[in-house]
């Protein structure tokens, strides 16, 4: 888990541009996701002021220092760049005075500007830096997104999960991982991605390194469907394992099995593997069945209540 995330990954991932650089630029780190405006200390309040948090100037804060006459505009400017701030972005690609400009230079403070929004550009850095700091995990295993059902396909080696996924991506499912799956926890999801380095790369025995993204992406050109997806939330576990003769498979589902991921349980299945079974088929079952669930309808449970029922109807009947 990381405990901060650079300025610079900050500046490079929300395409933000740097007017002032100070000298420790490249050793500057966040650590929080507070973000603050600072409209108050514009005014000269610094009470409760925190300047270790990211500043955002937006266009309240703009426009009150716009009203002000140069002299007092360099006064409130000065003061505020003279605390030790990490960063401050000037949003909506707002004029930027030059008093900012060369109090930056003259308090070494870094300087950005973004076309954004402000509360746009103040969701994106919560969203990256929440996400750079998640707890975090890597798995061996495969990521795929079915029918809208983020899908984790675990299994030993050789088992056959990158078979399966390319099966899957035959079928219109999209690949997400293949090998190592990185999840992260996120408030109280499970965000599955891949390394960059190995990203859309599917590993085939017998062929060797297949690149989904392009041999697939006239799916993406004929039909508008991608084959590949950066990212998706984990709602599934199918385990693969080779088939066990003497093991007993659930064969009615009323007990949903669980496994515990960065502290949150997701829903698992074991699907046995042996020749003649379309594993690819069943995941889609899999993962349909399971967003059934979520909306409320358990088909195991449906047949019990109509088992029931039918006993209780056969009691009454004999009582008569």
């Amino acid at each position: 888990m990381l405990e901060y995330v650079t300025l610079m990954d900050i500046i490079k991932e929300l395409n933000l541009k740097v007017l002032h650089a100070s000298k420790d630029f490249e050793k500057i780190k966040i650590s929080t996701t507070e973000i603050s405006r600072p409209g108050l200390q514009m005014t000269g309040y610094y009470e409760k002021f925190v300047p270790e948090r990211v500043q955002i100037i937006g266009s309240a804060e703009w426009q009150y220092l716009s009203d002000l006459g140069a002299e007092k505009r360099y006064q409130v400017l000065d003061k505020f760049l003279s605390y030790p701030i990490p960063v401050l972005i000037i949003s909506r690609n707002l004029p930027v005075f030059d008093e900012l400009i060369e109090l930056s230079e003259k308090h070494d403070r870094n300087l950005v500007a973004g076309s954004k929004a402000t509360s746009s550009i103040i969701n994106d850095l919560v969203n990256l830096i929440s996400l750079k700091l998640a707890p975090t995990i890597t798995l061996h295993g495969v990521m795929m997104e079915v029918y809208g059902i983020g899908v984790l396909i675990t299994g030993k080696s050789g088992v056959g999960k990158s078979e399966t996924a390319l099966d899957l991506i035959t079928r219109g499912s999209r690949l997400i991982a293949d090998d190592l799956v990185e999840i992260k926890r996120v408030d109280d999801t499970l965000r599955g991605s891949c390394p960059e380095i190995i990203r859309y790369f599917l590993e085939i025995r017998g062929i060797g390194i297949i690149d989904i993204e392009r041999i697939y992406g006239i799916i993406e050109r004929i039909y508008g469907i991608g084959a590949v997806k950066q990212f998706d939330y984990i709602d599934l576990v199918v385990h693969l394992e080779a088939w066990d003769e003497e093991k007993e498979y659930d064969r009615v589902g009323l007990e949903e099995e669980k496994i515990e991921i960065l502290g949150i349980e997701v829903p698992r299945v074991v699907i046995p593997v042996k020749t003649g079974r379309n594993i690819a088929m069943i995941v889609e079952v899999a993962a349909k069945n399971n967003r059934q669930k979520r909306l409320g309808y358990n088909a195991a449970e449906a047949l019990n209540e109509r088992v029931k029922k039918k006993i209780e109807e056969r009691k009454i009947f004999y009582k008569e």
